[in-house]
């Protein structure tokens, strides 16, 4: 792996595992769904003028075009929205460390379809991983955390899975800042029926602030625009599996913006189990590039 792969994988890391910190405060001063969607169609707009700009094209290939609609319907309107609305109740650094366990998903999914080979220390890794997360989850849920937010979280994170699935198909063929424009574009289409119906057919109320103007840009225009980009760039350029190594920075990296922005704080027990889930993240990553993969494209 070059400095330029190093350098955008630590950047994708901190990006992506800021944005629930940022969700947070949005979601506590604004209908989830309703910022979700407006977020995307100005991100998904941006990319699709700065892509035209640099000559990209609107013809995609089949592939694209499918891999496109995957990745805007599971990571987009169904990974963030779940996610959104459950961080009305559920603390950003929780959010974080569910989110954080999709390396482990994927590797899972690949165990279950036949599509990878899983040595025995990539399943120890999985394992553990999943160990780590319930050991988590149970002792916030003793210690008064919202079961049906912990239960969107989850399903969030298997959709993100899916859509990293996908990925292979969306990342190749070129017009790479247009695939990301469009896909964003997909989740506004998608989320904006739905905050139609559940969130704007009352008067809208929004506490406005600073902090709010504020986190809605930077989740727009950061994790939102800027870590979609950095995540396909460095796919193109490392591939999926080692650039999927990056995930192992993003339980920490979650909790630690967690605490610094929000003053969230951590017990023993979820200590513990983030040292766990962050081990087995990289062991089953450095597993996975270990040996060969028998992995066809999925699209």
């Amino acid at each position: 792996m070059d400095l330029r792969a190093l350098l955008l994988g630590l950047a994708f890391a901190a990006m992506w595992s800021s944005a629930f910190a940022s969700a947070r405060i949005i979601v506590a001063a604004a209908p989830p769904v309703s910022a979700l969607a407006l977020r995307f169609l100005i991100s998904g707009l941006l990319a699709v003028a700065i892509a035209r700009a640099m000559g990209q094209s609107w013809r995609l290939t089949g592939a694209q075009w499918r891999a496109t609609a995957v990745f805007g319907i599971c990571q987009n309107a169904l990974y963030l929205g779940l996610n959104f609305v459950a961080m009305q109740s559920v603390e950003a650094s929780l959010a974080a460390i569910i989110a954080s366990t999709m390396p482990l998903l994927v590797a899972l999914a690949g165990l279950v379809l036949g599509t990878e080979r899983v040595g025995l220390r990539a399943a120890a890794g999985l394992a553990a991983g999943l160990a780590g997360v319930g050991l988590i989850m149970g002792a916030r849920l003793e210690g008064g955390a919202d079961p049906a937010g912990i239960g969107l979280c989850v399903l969030g994170v298997i959709a993100l899975a899916a859509a990293t699935l996908s990925m292979r198909g969306a990342s190749s063929g070129g017009n790479l800042v247009m695939v990301v424009g469009l896909q964003m574009l997909v989740g506004a289409a998608v989320l904006a029926p739905v905050a139609a119906a559940t969130e704007l057919a009352a008067p809208v109320a929004v506490d406005w602030s600073w902090a709010l103007l504020a986190a809605f840009a930077y989740t727009t225009l950061v994790p939102g625009l800027a870590a979609t980009l950095v995540w396909f760039v460095l796919v193109r350029r490392i591939g999926t599996v080692r650039a999927s190594v990056f995930h192992f920075l993003n339980p920490v990296l979650g909790v630690g913006f967690a605490a610094v922005l929000l003053g969230e704080s951590l017990g023993p027990l979820d200590m513990v189990g983030v040292a766990i889930v962050t081990a087995a993240i990289l062991v089953v990553q450095l597993a996975k590039q270990a040996g060969p993969v028998a992995a066809p494209s999925r699209v």
